[in-house]
């Protein structure tokens, strides 16, 4: 999968593990890098979609149309969306996942705040 980034501070974070571990602390970064590396191998976000997602339940947000969130250490989340226009949408209604090839990291946060 293609993997971009909101924004240069959040890009060079996520691919530094010093500043990484300096922005998240390590176990944050343990578990950004096992799902990073999972996102990267995946050839769609397919891979990750309900009832797949377990143990990193990644699923779309109610409250942010477009956007997903992946688990990391509660009740941080990794934020991304789809990196598609228009957004693959499938017949019945809602994103398909699997025709998502390519994500933009929106950022790492507690979306329950």
């Amino acid at each position: 999968m293609i993997i971009t980034f909101g924004n240069a501070k959040l890009r060079k974070q996520l691919n530094d593990d010093k500043a990484m571990v300096k922005a998240y602390g390590p176990l944050r970064t343990k578990k950004l890098m096992i799902v990073l590396t999972q996102l990267k191998a995946a050839p769609n976000l397919g891979t990750f979609a309900p009832p797949m997602s377990p143990p990193h339940r990644c699923h779309e947000l109610t409250n942010r149309k477009g956007q997903m969130t992946v688990d990391l250490d509660h009740p941080y989340r990794l934020v991304l969306k789809s990196n598609h226009d228009p957004l693959p949408q499938r017949a019945e209604g809602g994103l398909d996942w699997k025709q998502v090839t390519a994500i933009t990291i929106i950022g790492i946060e507690d979306t329950h705040g």
